[in-house]
């Protein structure tokens, strides 16, 4: 991803105020997007750059911080979410992430204004690697915070070899789970029926799931397609000051052998298969967003008009 250009003013179609762009009008002013955050999958990065434009933009980021990291909630805490998040007016719009599990409002009789779920995914292995040695040695993010793994040197290699649990097929079991949501199924790893709900509410109740290794245009289309929160994160992200925010110390590349025998794991196809899914979403829409002229993205026009509009 390179440089982004946004094009100019439109009007909007409710009605016959002009906005310099639609998508800043003051019908966006009660949105709420949620950013339920899989571990290490960039996360703290992209979070950095959401704090970093809320004062600038005038929206709330708040982070959601669960009892003992678990990703699930009770019933009644549940509730509670739901309810805080609808009714928190004076915290409109807002962003808020955290490490939890994707969480449907309907089924709490929500049916308008429902929150926006945007998402990063990361290839299964390398962010199983990544989890792994930062557990063991930590990263700059908080060089001096003392991890739960630390001084164990083994290597991820070894940890395969030796069939260890740090690096068990189940503990590869994570993106699905966060998209699939709270039902108990979707916490056994290689449930084919946990990996199917990933996939339909990736594509159901998702505006935007980007991926990790594309995080610089997961950046531009969420600038694009949502410009009330994230005007100006394009270029905040290739000013570099957010581009590495977070990098694991001492993490080694799998040899041959260990990702050899990785696939061979049913989690691990099945993430895979959810891995390319959620690809190939995404590299469709930021086709349809942009196009690339001279080193630089575009913002496509918009490809719609009304027309034969009656009663005049």
């Amino acid at each position: 991803m390179t440089k982004l250009l946004r094009t100019g003013g439109q009007r909007s179609a409710a009605s016959d105020t002009e906005y310099a762009d639609p998508l800043l009008s003051p019908d966006m002013d009660d949105l709420v997007v949620i950013y339920n955050r899989v571990p290490k999958t960039g996360s703290t990065s992209f979070a950095g750059i959401a704090y970093d434009l809320c004062t600038r933009n005038k929206f709330h980021v708040l982070h959601v911080n669960v009892t003992r990291n678990n990703h699930i909630l009770s019933v009644a805490d549940q509730m509670r979410f739901v309810h805080n998040i609808t009714s928190w007016y004076t915290k409109k719009p807002a962003l808020y992430h955290g490490h939890l599990a994707y969480l449907d409002f309907g089924r709490f009789g929500i049916t308008q204004h429902q929150p926006i779920y945007i998402n990063l995914l990361r290839d299964p292995l390398d962010r199983l690697v990544s989890y792994y040695y930062f557990l063991r040695h930590g990263d700059d993010f908080r060089p001096h915070v003392r991890r739960r793994k630390s001084g164990n040197k083994m290597t991820f290699d070894e940890c395969v070899a030796q069939d260890h649990s740090d690096c068990s097929p189940d503990n590869l079991w994570m993106q699905i789970p966060f998209f699939c949501g709270h039902a108990a199924q979707c916490w056994r790893p290689g449930n084919e029926w946990a990996l199917q709900m990933a996939k339909y509410n990736l594509v159901k109740h998702y505006l935007v799931v980007g991926i990790t290794e594309q995080l610089g245009d997961f950046v531009a289309v969420l600038e694009a397609a949502l410009p009330r929160f994230f005007a100006g994160a394009t270029q905040l992200y290739q000013s570099g000051h957010k581009s590495h925010l977070r990098k694991t110390f001492n993490k080694l590349p799998p040899s041959e052998e260990t990702i050899a025998r990785v696939h061979e794991w049913d989690t691990w196809r099945m993430e895979n298969e959810f891995y390319e899914f959620a690809k190939q979403q995404f590299n469709l829409m930021k086709k349809k967003t942009f196009e690339l002229q001279e080193g630089y993205l575009h913002e496509r026009k918009q490809q719609f008009t009304y027309e034969k509009i009656r009663p005049r």
